[in-house]
């Protein structure tokens, strides 16, 4: 079926508002640039091309939401928060208004005004030098994901650009799988006549790493977008967004060093580009540097703007200790975006960590029905179900894991943990394990330390588990909460090595607690919660 929005005109008037379809920007006629994007910019743009005619539940959920399951209440969050973006107020509504018991409406016509671009964008530079396009950069699959971005920069005064490489990038910048192959297959097209054009070389690149670490791709597929991020720093050694690239294709195969190599220099070259330095603010925490994590991200110029900025900060400041402040972050996320994957991960982990089973299972099976499908779900499931005995679903939930992500170790190696596949023997066990710490010497992920520590208890040496386990945490690992909950290390906190493990990450997060008060940048939610104790 056609997309419904593939032939529509690129730019309309609405009353006193300028909507850029290409750029996904909304502008007001004084030159202000409004925070629509993703997929309330999805709804307002399909909501466009219906005039005024009244516009059912069913009808947005088919041509804005699918292939994504979702109801009603999904809707009218979604058209809340756009309204909050437009500045609107639904009891007297001025762009759009509810219609009890049928749907949504536009208030006045919207006017088809491809004329205009010229102005629009000229309009919008008045208030701010640049544009953005938003990419989503997951990063590599984990026990406690949280997920950076990295950002296309467009200049405002950039000639136009062809229209398929428009549309390639307005479903890049949607967020959601099955935008993101059409991105994908639209600048494979614009390559095949323009082989040489960066735009499409880096648009394409991204979107490939986008799959393989959002939408259950492959290793082969972060690879090509390395490969092309490459080719581009070698003819444009200056490229601050080819940089950005190649760090996330690093980031997708848990290349923790690299990663952030490439981000800090992305940064370097364009100090303004939030989505690097958000993401190298990630990749500071997983090194257990959690003070530079939290300067980093408060040093994101428009928060607003980086999909996963609320959670990075909550998982900051969970870390730091901070995790009533982090609680209220973490559960207004998941009531205000439930069409965002990692909000969906993010609270059910963070009560599951905090000793909150049946809220975490309550949680978890809500971000099921909104339609989320990723192997970080079904690996909280299989915990969940071993924490209370039920083998049975650990095995099922273990299996789906292992199934959306074939190439990942953990996945395989929790599906082993719960019998959901037959273990192999010991010493390939000990192999496997060895090889990951292989890697973490290396500067991989400190999560490898802890797949190497379940291998290597799953093979029955508990001293090389405990090795692995403070080689993740001498790596940066500070996630003790959740080796306290979680059953598949039941075993090793038997061990006498295992207490003061979580000493030295107590000592190592009280230090790192410090700077950041030392600093005065502990956010005022924080700083609210300090004094009250």
């Amino acid at each position: 079926m056609p997309d419904p929005l593939d032939s529509t005109p690129l730019h309309y008037r609405l009353d006193d508002l300028r909507i850029d379809v290409a750029r996904q920007r909304v502008l007001r006629n004084d030159g202000q640039l409004l925070d629509v994007a993703g997929l309330s910019f999805r709804l307002l743009h399909y909501l466009l091309t219906q005039g005024t005619r009244v516009v059912g539940f069913d009808a947005l959920i088919a041509n804005v939401w699918a292939p994504a399951i979702v109801n009603e209440e999904t809707v009218t969050q979604r058209v809340r928060l756009l309204r909050q973006a437009l500045g609107d107020d639904g009891r007297t509504a001025r762009y759009l208004r509810s219609v009890r018991g049928q749907g949504y409406q536009l208030c006045s016509e919207p006017v088809a005004d491809d004329a205009q671009a010229a102005a629009v964008a000229t309009s919008g530079s008045a208030r701010a030098t640049t544009s953005w396009r938003r990419i989503a950069l997951p990063l590599t699959a984990a026990l406690l994901l949280v997920a950076g971005l990295a950002w296309w920069r467009w200049p405002s005064d950039a000639p136009a650009q062809p229209p398929l490489l428009q549309r390639a990038d307005y479903y890049a910048g949607i967020g959601q799988r099955d935008n993101n192959e059409r991105a994908i297959a639209l600048y494979k097209q614009y390559l095949q006549q323009a082989p040489d054009d960066v735009q499409a070389q880096l648009g394409v690149a991204r979107a490939q790493a986008a799959r393989a670490c959002l939408y259950n791709g492959t290793a082969e597929d972060a690879a090509q977008a390395q490969a092309l991020a490459e080719a581009v720093i070698a003819r444009q050694p200056q490229s601050a967004a080819a940089y950005g690239v190649l760090a996330y294709s690093h980031d997708c195969r848990g290349q923790i060093d690299a990663a952030l190599a490439a981000y800090e220099r992305a940064v370097q070259l364009d100090p303004g580009a939030d989505g690097s330095r958000a993401s190298a603010a990630y990749l500071y925490a997983r090194q257990g540097r959690l003070a530079d994590a939290l300067a980093a991200n408060l040093a994101v110029r428009h928060p607003q703007q980086v999909r996963f900025w609320e959670l990075q900060v909550a998982s900051n400041l969970d870390l730091l200790g901070y995790s009533t402040a982090a609680e209220a972050r973490y559960r207004r996320s998941f009531q205000l975006y439930p069409d965002n994957v990692f909000s969906n991960i993010a609270w059910p982990n963070f009560l599951y960590e905090h000793g909150r089973p049946a809220e975490a299972q309550a949680a978890l099976d809500e971000a099921h029905a909104r339609g989320t499908e990723h192997a970080q779900l079904y690996l909280l499931a299989a915990e969940l179900a071993l924490q209370r005995g039920d083998t049975a679903a650990a095995r099922t939930a273990s299996q789906r894991a292992r199934t959306l992500r074939p190439d990942a170790s953990l996945p395989r190696t929790v599906a082993w943990l719960a019998g959901a596949e037959p273990a192999p023997a010991a010493s390939l066990l000990l192999q496997d394990a060895a090889s990951l710490r292989t890697g973490l010497a290396q500067g991989s992920d400190p999560l490898d330390g802890i797949d190497a520590a379940l291998l290597a208890n799953l093979a029955g040496d508990n001293k090389a588990a405990m090795a692995a386990l403070q080689a993740a945490v001498s790596a940066g690992y500070r996630n003790a909460a959740y080796l306290r909950v979680s059953p598949l290390f039941a075993k090793l906190r038997e061990e006498p090595g295992f207490a003061p493990l979580l000493q030295a990450i107590a000592t190592a997060v009280a230090s790192e607690r410090a700077r950041v008060i030392a600093s005065g940048q502990l956010p005022a939610d924080a700083q609210a919660v300090t004094a009250a104790r």
